[in-house]
């Protein structure tokens, strides 16, 4: 599964791949059309022969085009610029057999040179500019003049054409010059556009996980306290058996464990950043999200690593953000309950937070697709612990990715700016 912004620039690359092979079919058209005028109605003696198997080799060229075009892969930038490198080659073969740069139709050099200028990075822009003026350059040392070239031409003629490659070649830089900045800003903007759908897809989805989750709550509040109630009678009827009061016990703490979560819940989004004179040291906000998951796996053994100036800064302990971290952690111990590692790192503006496991290996394939709604790989799982998580955190500007660990396993790494859930004294 691909985000947004990867399928935007896939299906851009197959069409502007697909641009350029109409655009060539076009240009190996006009050449044959150009050479059959030139040869058999103006009668100028043109080397047919090579100039045909150029204008072959050009089409053929475009067949292989063609075949990459049902390829469902990406068109790389390099890929691209190789097409126009192409092109340009063949071009200058047809002008050395033409008259070099005596020929008029020495400017469509700017043609491939517009094209990765609009359509390429920057640097793929300026490697076809020294290209195709280095093509242009030796044109005019080498190639094979016409029969009626600088037959009747004086000294005025060399500096015309003298001036035709300097024109070249400032244009050449100028349109790489200007160009290259207006495409970056064309990128730019299609770039923030994406993400702006993309987070505006991710709020209509985290609208309606929060309806439902209320809806939830309301549902499942009458059935807990019933249950509460079943549990404190029974553990009142059997009094002299220590094993049935201990498992009411654990029963009836999870049952208020449950409770308290939907009046989280239910509970105000903004009550927490509101209360901002409230805080909680950066290390025991740690130790309560480790204690959150003993509460949920006791089974868990994990490894908690602390790093930092001391004493520690206050941030605020919001419980979103303690139920992402918690959402992590399970993740974790759901890979490998028997060996989990938590390294907690912070300097005076980042909080790095990296939670490592030894289960299978995350893939390219579920690197790309983790954190979007609904995906998962558990057979019993929903898709939307780590969706959720991501949600939270990009919402106090941090980051999470997924990668593959050191030795084996998997490891989430989580990086939150403090300003953005430090307590202001």
């Amino acid at each position: 599964m691909k985000d947004l912004s990867q399928t935007s620039t896939d299906a851009t690359s197959a069409l502007n791949l697909r641009r350029l092979f109409i655009l060539r079919n076009i240009a190996i058209s006009f050449e044959v059309i150009i050479v059959g005028l030139a040869y058999w109605v103006l009668a100028i003696p043109l080397p047919v022969f090579p100039l045909l198997v150029i204008i072959a080799v050009h089409g053929l060229i475009n067949g292989f085009t063609w075949l990459r075009m049902k390829r469902p892969d990406s068109v790389s930038s390099w890929e691209f610029f190789s097409q126009l490198v192409m092109d340009s080659m063949i071009l200058a073969a047809l002008l050395y057999f033409t008259g070099g740069y005596t020929n008029p139709f020495v400017s469509l050099f700017l043609l491939p040179l517009v094209t990765a200028s609009t359509l390429l990075p920057q640097g793929y822009a300026w490697a076809m500019a020294a290209i195709t003026t280095s093509s242009y350059t030796l044109l005019m040392f080498f190639y094979r003049p016409l029969p009626h070239n600088n037959m009747d031409h004086t000294a005025d003629f060399n500096l015309h054409v003298l001036g035709m490659w300097f024109g070249f070649l400032l244009s050449a830089g100028l349109i790489v010059f200007f160009l290259v900045r207006m495409a970056n800003s064309l990128r730019e903007r299609d770039r923030i556009l994406t993400a702006t759908r993309e987070k505006a897809l991710r709020d209509q989805h985290l609208v309606a996980l929060g309806t439902l989750a209320t809806g939830a709550a309301h549902e499942l509040g009458t059935p807990l306290t019933t249950m509460a109630v079943l549990a404190s009678e029974l553990k009142r009827e059997h009094t002299d058996n220590t094993d049935i009061v201990e498992k009411m016990d654990m029963l009836r703490s999870q049952l208020d464990r449950c409770k308290h979560i939907l009046s989280d819940i239910t509970a105000s989004t903004g009550q927490a950043r509101a209360e901002g004179g409230q805080g909680l040291a950066l290390d025991d906000y740690i130790d309560d999200v480790v204690d959150g998951l003993k509460t949920l796996r006791p089974a868990a053994k994990l490894s908690c690593k602390l790093h930092g100036p001391k004493p520690a800064p206050h941030i605020l302990a919001d419980k979103t953000l303690t139920q992402a971290l918690i959402n992590v952690l399970n993740n974790a111990a759901d890979a490998s309950i028997d060996n989990i590692d938590l390294e907690v790192t912070w300097d005076s503006e980042t909080l790095s937070i990296i939670v490592g496991d030894r289960g299978e290996e995350i893939s390219p394939s579920i690197q790309a697709a983790a954190g979007t709604p609904y995906f998962t790989t558990k057979p019993d799982g929903h898709g939307l612990g780590l969706y959720l998580a991501h949600a939270v955190i990009e919402s106090f500007d941090g980051t999470l990715n997924l990668a593959t660990r050191e030795g084996g396993g998997a490891q989430a790494v989580i990086k939150l700016p403090l300003s953005t859930i430090r307590v202001q004294s």
